[in-house]
């Protein structure tokens, strides 16, 4: 295929935008320091730590996938890096068994070799702010893409989704010095795919197939393995490439499903209760610079300080300027407001 101009390209966006649904505007109240990889595809995909006694002082931890990881805090400074090669997406969970003591369990889709998928795992210390690497677990034959974790059962379940679209459900033990995991079953989208969520509470795993759309699986390792899909990408309400989800949990089992429409610049929420679309929106520039081409997002409800109520959704900005990428703060009532949507 004929590689486009970059004016080609940016007339191909225009079209992509006028196609597609209405869509309202959110700005950013936040932005991270852009990561340390220039003129490339490098800033990937965040995830959040929420420090429950002082919500100011949470983190973020986000993927130059090119180089590592940085830890930020909300203030967007980088508080650590950590040399780990090619780390595409990240994710974490708290209050997990690590090496005899319950700590932060971060781990990211290694694609230091691409015939080879591995799991990288690490500790973030959440008064320093360091990240500590405790190992890689290995994670099927493929080259690794997405990756996103879920605690059922008191088991901690690692979802790989490899480039071909195979996910590998890993079972990791993180209790000794040295971490294991077992691949417990594998499902399969039919092409490119990579983000991805699970909702603990009702156990289902959604996922993101990048030219086709949105698909929900059973998260649990004994559940069906025939994925449901909730939305194509049909150039309207989602336009292709599919690239990151989050989760938005309210109450027991409602709430919203967030994707990346990176073909148009932005965000689609879908009900978690019925899988209807809930509406469309994009960073747009304000203060802070708007985010396009977003890959990976990240979000999740709760106190994070008087900067960002109600929740705190974070964006990969794929042009950011004339500096290297970055990731975009908003706050969740922004997005809730601007939707309508049910807080």
């Amino acid at each position: 295929m004929t590689a486009c101009t970059t004016g080609e390209t940016e007339i191909l966006m225009a079209r992509r935008i006028a196609n597609a649904a209405p869509a309202v505007n959110v700005t950013a109240r936040g932005e991270t320091v852009p990561v340390g990889t220039a003129n490339a595809d490098a800033a990937d995909d965040p995830a959040i730590w929420r420090n429950a006694a002082d919500p100011a002082q949470s983190l973020i931890v986000g993927t130059d996938k090119k180089a590592g990881l940085y830890v930020y805090g909300l203030d967007g400074k980088a508080r650590d890096f950590l040399d780990a090669g090619r780390v595409n997406n990240v994710d974490l969970r708290d209050d997990v068994p690590i090496n005899g003591s319950n700590g932060i369990l971060v781990v990211a889709s290694d694609r230091n070799d691409i015939a080879n998928a591995r799991l990288a795992l690490f500790r973030l210390d959440p008064t320093t702010a360091r990240l500590t690497a405790l190992g890689k677990v290995e994670a099927g034959t493929g080259e690794a893409y997405g990756i996103c974790m879920s605690r059922q059962g008191g088991t901690t379940y690692a979802f790989i989704v490899l480039k071909d679209g195979t996910v590998n459900q890993v079972a990791l033990d993180t209790s000794a010095a040295t971490p294991a995991g077992r691949i417990v079953r594998t499902m399969k989208l039919g092409t490119q795919s990579e983000g991805c969520a699970v909702d603990d509470r009702t156990g289902i795993l959604y996922v993101a197939e990048e030219d086709v759309g949105l698909w929900r699986f059973d998260a649990r390792p004994d559940g069906s393995t025939t994925p449901t899909k909730i939305a194509a990408a049909d150039g309207r309400n989602l336009v292709a490439d599919a690239e990151g989800v989050a989760i938005a949990p309210i109450g027991e089992k409602d709430g919203y499903v967030l994707v990346s429409s990176q073909g148009d610049n932005a965000y689609v929420a879908y009900r978690i209760s019925d899988d209807s679309y809930a509406g469309r929106f994009r960073i747009a520039n304000g203060v802070i610079g708007g985010a396009e081409e977003t890959d990976g997002i990240d979000l999740m409800l709760g106190d994070f300080g008087p900067d960002y109520p109600g929740g705190l959704f974070i964006a990969q900005d794929g042009h950011n300027a004339t500096v290297a990428q970055n990731f975009k703060l908003v706050a969740w009532d922004d997005i809730a407001r601007a939707l309508g949507l049910t807080k």
